[in-house]
């Protein structure tokens, strides 16, 4: 029996919001977008570049005012990053709030706008412990 991983969905509250954020911030690339006038959504999937295969579809309801929590129910989303304190630096500048700092210079989690808790990972080996990541508190959950 086959099976073959298609994609994690995440609904979200406004598009542009979270493309700045998985896009602009975590530098993955939209590959792909439908839009339904009959079921009123907005499906865009996202994926890193070169890996289109493992893609998180957001998922836009068309006027809905729906209040979407449970983000911490779903676990998390994650992606290994080239440079965890370049990327942890990055998302910081963006407004992120780097809720569990990669103080162990391996791991570290922010979360969408949407509250999706994204668990970054350091390629490889872990980085030397740096400051300002080592004595930083973890803030809020993820």
């Amino acid at each position: 029996m086959k099976i073959e991983y298609l994609h994690t969905m995440v609904r979200v509250k406004d598009i542009e919001a979270s493309k700045a954020f998985y896009c602009d911030l975590l530098g993955l690339e939209e590959v792909r977008r439908v839009d339904s006038e009959a079921g009123k959504f907005t499906l865009v999937f996202l994926a890193p570049p070169g890996q289109e295969d493992a893609a998180v579809e957001l998922t836009y309801n068309w006027g809905s005012d729906e209040d979407y929590q449970g983000g911490r129910n779903f676990g998390h989303l994650a992606y290994a990053v080239e440079n965890i304190y370049d990327m942890c630096a990055k998302l910081q500048a963006g407004g992120v709030v780097i809720n569990r700092p990669p103080r162990d210079g391996r791991m570290a989690f922010v979360k969408s706008p949407d509250g999706i808790s994204v668990e970054l990972l350091q390629m490889g080996e872990s980085l030397p412990p740096a400051e300002p990541w080592a004595s930083m508190e973890n803030t809020g959950t993820w």
